[in-house]
């Protein structure tokens, strides 16, 4: 049995009572043990927060790992075109090595911003490569390979056969599902309706209830897709998924930005998972999600990074602070979207599209112990004193101040220096297999 004491910070719990005190969590193995004022005990080891937040670790429910190594290689471009001439030919000529430095370094980046749980969609091929480097880095991800058997200006190493996609898939699932110690869970990832037929889409749908898994993929992202959607299948995206019957509570959907008031309908009444992604949508213009609406109607939502193609990077605080401001200013409104109700909704919310809101999300006795600790007395978040700690979080504090993270009970990053990921070999390996990538563009 390990243990592992965090000391003398100041605990946000995100429990029910939203409890906020300064004390003290012992963690036991992976799960939280005690959570008091003051905990004298001897222990394996120590963190010592005097001066910080603990908070439970963030959750980004849409990250795309096998696109890391792509950051800066495909700014200012329109969706479409993002995709066709630079996205999607980089993600072709992944070999299984550039697979897992890219996922590798993108858990890095993640880490080091005190997110402890993503959702993925790697891409179509290599994807065990991506769930190694989660499995060796201590990570925790609900994960699966991206689905693709149709669209125009797919490259020909992404276009797959319907059947083929789908064995890879339970070959995956098979081996994956539930391992490294129950930190890698399975999810179907077909990608998007523009590059998945009917046939894959109902098979997934139909796969997906009789395993109990989550289905991850986009929606309503952009003008130009929805009208290809609606030109190729007769219907709005939503109203499309519906018929499939892929909406309800096990499909987590990115973006959903144009959506009609029946489509918000349909996710608010199914209880499907959305997923905002401020700085992907604002970068590659697609929109601003209508979020304070979604949320009035009932709609289970929370915020991730998305790609770091798309917002060129995978921190959890950038996109917090965005999902505050923009609707404040969308709305002209500067009561909306509260820090509360943006932290909330990047981690517990978080919990809640992955399923597993009862494991982790909160700081909670018997949860399992994934845990941030964010360095509060800086120079760009200090006085503290009579503010209010989760606004001095979502708007003030940045990736660089979390200085501890801990994932399944364990130490993955102390004093901001990575435990699991040996750093300086990484970065070498991620600047030596871009140059190939490069030349391939």
């Amino acid at each position: 049995m390990k243990t592992l004491l965090i000391k003398n910070g100041v605990v946000v719990t995100m429990n029910p009572k939203r409890e906020i005190f300064t004390g003290d969590i012992l963690i036991k193995d992976d799960k939280i043990e005690r959570i008091e004022d003051k905990i004298e005990v001897e222990t394996d080891e120590v963190i010592e927060a005097s001066g910080c937040a603990i908070t439970p670790g963030f959750i980004q429910p849409h990250i795309h790992l096998t696109q890391r190594l792509f950051q800066g290689l495909a700014d200012d471009l329109h969706l479409l075109d993002w995709l066709k001439k630079k996205i999607w030919p980089c993600e072709a000529n992944h070999t299984y090595e550039t697979n897992y430095i890219s996922a590798t370094l993108g858990i890095a980046e993640l880490i080091s911003c005190g997110t402890t749980s993503i959702v993925d969609m790697g891409t179509v091929r290599h994807t065990e490569a991506i769930f190694k480097a989660i499995e060796e880095t201590g990570f925790r991800a609900l994960a699966g390979k991206c689905m693709m058997d149709y669209g125009k200006g797919v490259p020909a190493q992404l276009l797959e056969d319907t059947e083929e996609s789908i064995k890879e898939s339970e070959k995956l699932i098979n081996k994956w599902h539930k391992s490294a110690e129950g930190r890698i869970e399975y999810a179907f990832a077909p990608r998007f309706v523009v590059s998945c037929t009917q046939k894959l889409l109902s098979r997934v749908a139909d796969m997906a209830k009789s395993m109990n898994l989550k289905i991850h993929t986009h929606a309503s992202e952009n003008l130009g897709e929805i009208a290809l959607v609606e030109a190729e299948r007769g219907l709005r995206n939503i109203k499309y998924l519906k018929k499939l019957g892929l909406t309800g509570k096990n499909l987590i959907l990115a973006h959903c930005i144009w959506l009609d008031e029946e489509e918000k309908k349909i996710l608010a009444d199914s209880k499907t998972m959305i997923v905002h992604c401020p700085s992907s949508n604002l970068k590659l213009a697609s929109g601003i999600a209508q979020i304070p609406e979604l949320l009035k109607l009932g709609c289970n939502i929370s915020i991730a990074a998305d790609g770091s193609p798309c917002s060129n990077n995978l921190n959890i605080f950038t996109e917090m602070r965005h999902a505050a401001l923009i609707q404040k200013t969308r709305l002209l409104d500067s009561t909306v979207m509260p820090a509360e109700t943006v932290f909330e909704m990047a981690t517990l919310e978080g919990a809640k599209a992955m399923g597993k809101e009862k494991e982790i999300g909160s700081i909670e006795r018997g949860k399992k112990a994934d845990i941030a600790v964010i360095k509060l007395n800086t120079p760009h978040n200090s006085p503290g004193v009579g503010r209010n700690i989760i606004s001095r979080i979502v708007y003030a504090a940045n990736a660089a101040d979390v200085s501890a993270t801990v994932i399944n009970g364990k130490i993955v990053m102390k004093d901001r220096k990575l435990v699991t990921i040996d750093i300086e070999p990484l970065l070498a390996d991620a600047e030596r297999v871009s140059q190939d990538i490069i030349s391939r563009l």
